[in-house]
């Protein structure tokens, strides 16, 4: 109960608080855009369900882990070597995750642009084996990025209260943002596809972050905005044609 109150009492607990949490939230991003994609997949009646039971199981990891830090710290000790280069535990989990993303991503994106696409694993109209399977793709990457954020965590405070508190938060803002930003991608054609390409170059990043060149997030994040914000340009673009269409009927 003291460590408790002295916790409560100490400016740099709060600071390190709200640190975390606007770390924790945006690492959620990546997070929330796969299982936005994802989702969007299954009947309309549905996807609402797919995104509780992706965040719910990602709040449980993230707990889940949190209990273990002990065995978290062990997972980025070295367990082998290849050609003079140590791979951990950590670093097979991010490269595992990381081709499955790129693989997943690329898929999504050969399926949106090649006119006659093969059968669709995920088809909508077998509902059952697809809700079942976005369901375990989504607690995959659950996997991967639950790790990523404990990660963060434990090298940003030693405090567990202050842990727990930052990803309840973050995970209760991506539960909060799942169906208004799914909604979103899936009413915007070009976004699905700008999302499609984000979790990409995430994918990439983690490839690279298991190899052990790991590239800055404030990069990725920034790459990210840029792109979010042309695409932004580009929707107001075309909005503005449509209007002026609608005031003049013979138009082009």
């Amino acid at each position: 109960m003291d460590y408790l109150v002295s916790l409560i009492a100490d400016p740099a607990a709060w600071l390190a608080l709200a640190t975390l949490t606007t770390m924790e939230v945006v690492l959620g991003i990546d997070n929330l855009i796969f299982i936005s994609v994802l989702s969007n997949k299954l009947p309309e009646h549905l996807r609402s369900k797919a995104r509780r039971i992706g965040i719910a199981a990602a709040l449980v990891l993230r707990l889940g882990l949190l209990a273990t830090i002990a065995i978290i710290i062990k997972l980025k000790a070295p367990v082998f070597e290849v050609l003079g280069k140590s791979f951990s535990w950590r670093d097979l989990i991010l490269i595992t995750g990381g081709l499955f993303l790129i693989w997943k991503a690329t898929t999504e994106i050969h399926n949106s642009v090649d006119p006659e696409p093969g059968p669709d694993r995920l088809n909508p109209a077998v509902v059952a084996t697809s809700l079942a399977a976005v369901i375990g793709q989504i607690l995959l990457l659950d996997l991967i990025f639950s790790l990523d954020s404990i990660i963060t965590a434990v090298g940003m405070t030693p405090h567990i209260p202050i842990m727990v508190i930052a990803v309840v938060i973050a995970v209760m803002t991506m539960l909060l943002a799942a169906d208004p930003l799914a909604n979103f991608v899936h009413a915007n054609p070009t976004i699905l596809m700008l999302a499609l390409a984000f979790l990409l170059l995430i994918g990439t990043t983690l490839v690279a972050d298991g190899f052990g060149a790991p590239v800055a997030k404030g990069y990725i994040y920034a790459a990210m905005a840029f792109s979010a914000f042309v695409e932004g340009l580009n929707m107001m673009a075309r909005r503005a044609r449509l209007r002026r269409n609608g005031h003049q009927p013979g138009s082009s």
